[in-house]
């Protein structure tokens, strides 16, 4: 298991890296899908709030790991909501999780490529870069959506070589999801990373299957000068 303090940069080119949770604090995430939509579903559809947030939350679940988990175009028609719109409204929320920005410029230095792979939806990747300048801190943006594969599929990382060639055995990837990693790690990506804790407002997880950070101070690029 790869322990950050020790990982050998010089052996790795490319640094993937998920975009909420990972990059962004996925607390505006969750608030949006627990607390906020709920309460605007009930409001739009004159329901009792308690029992949106239920049946909400139910009917969610019955999608998680498939790309309509992710696809704000499917849950806007099933739901009969504009879930961009909705998310707009709470876009305030939107932030970058604990040096995120400094080691982005660290990974820059060392002259690593970095590579946002993500299974945000466009309209929510649309809405993330017009409140942050994080499209302007890596060299690449990769969306799940545009490949119809969530990156849980072990065929998703065929299609990313082929818009993004990289090395298996020369790549990182820090994603704060188990079940991703756990498809990288099957694909043959050497190096793998998860999150401790995705969300600022969330306890962190004990994590055992994979080395973890909980901050991305715990990461020095080699090669990098002092930013």
């Amino acid at each position: 298991m790869i322990v950050p303090t020790t990982l050998d940069w010089s052996s790795i080119d490319t640094v993937l890296l998920d975009m909420d949770g990972t990059l962004l604090d996925l607390h505006f995430d969750s608030f949006f899908w627990l607390e906020h939509l709920p309460v605007r579903y009930a409001d739009i559809h004159k329901m009792d709030a308690k029992e949106a947030q239920a049946w909400l939350h139910e009917r969610l679940m019955k999608e998680q790991g498939t790309l309509n988990w992710y696809c704000l175009d499917y849950w806007s028609q099933e739901l009969n909501v504009d879930i961009v719109a909705l998310k707009t409204e709470i876009a305030d929320r939107i932030a970058f999780r604990p040096y995120v920005q400094n080691f982005l410029e660290k990974v820059k230095a060392a002259g690593l490529r970095s590579v946002i792979v993500t299974n945000a939806h466009r309209g929510s990747l649309s809405l993330k870069l017009e409140k942050t300048d994080l499209a302007e801190r890596v060299d690449s943006i990769v969306c799940s959506h545009d490949f119809g594969l969530p990156k849980e599929d072990l065929s998703f990382w065929t299609k990313l070589q082929e818009v993004e060639p990289f090395d298996p055995q020369r790549t990182l990837l820090i994603d704060d999801s188990l079940s991703v990693l756990a498809s990288a790690k099957e694909y043959g990506i050497r190096y793998l990373l998860a999150i401790s804790q995705p969300d600022s407002q969330s306890p962190a997880r004990e994590i055992n299957e994979f080395g973890a950070v909980e901050h991305f101070n715990e990461l020095k690029p080699e090669g990098a000068k002092d930013v």
